[in-house]
């Protein structure tokens, strides 16, 4: 496969394992096995369990495994068409992945901080409607 066909696959496969590795560490329709799992990463006595349960609560550690799944139902190879070309494409894919959910992540913070605001011009214009409604019932 040559290489500019390589880089395009690289950014498109990068999307659904930021999908899936945002919606499972994040998302509220799994938050309670995510909870679960979070209590089990803080509460086991057992190191590997603390391990594993933790994976589920963090984008960057699941993302791994995500594209470790792409990789093997793909076949996704980059730059070598060998093993290294498994390994180099699965640590790209990773990369990529994380970026798209770092953008996605700060996109989500701005949208929530314009929702903030708007809801406090809201309650100013109210406040003031109020308060000109009180002095209209005065005069």
């Amino acid at each position: 496969m040559p290489l500019s066909l390589q880089i395009i696959w690289l950014f498109v496969l990068a999307i659904p394992i930021a999908a899936i590795s945002w919606t499972i560490t994040h998302e509220e329709v799994f938050r309670e096995p995510r909870d679960y799992c979070l209590r089990q990463s803080e509460e086991s006595h057992r190191f590997f369990s603390r391990k594993f349960f933790f994976v589920f609560t963090c984008e960057y550690c699941f993302s791994h495994y995500v594209a470790a799944f792409f990789l093997i139902i793909t076949g996704y190879k980059l730059l070598y068409q060998d093993w290294r070309g498994y390994l180099i494409g699965g640590f790209a894919l990773v990369w990529v992945a994380n970026q798209y959910m770092s953008v996605y992540s700060h996109l989500r913070l701005d949208i929530r901080k314009e929702r903030v605001e708007i809801k406090h011009v809201e309650q100013k214009v109210r406040d003031g409607e109020e308060k000109n409604a009180e002095i209209r019932k005065v005069a």
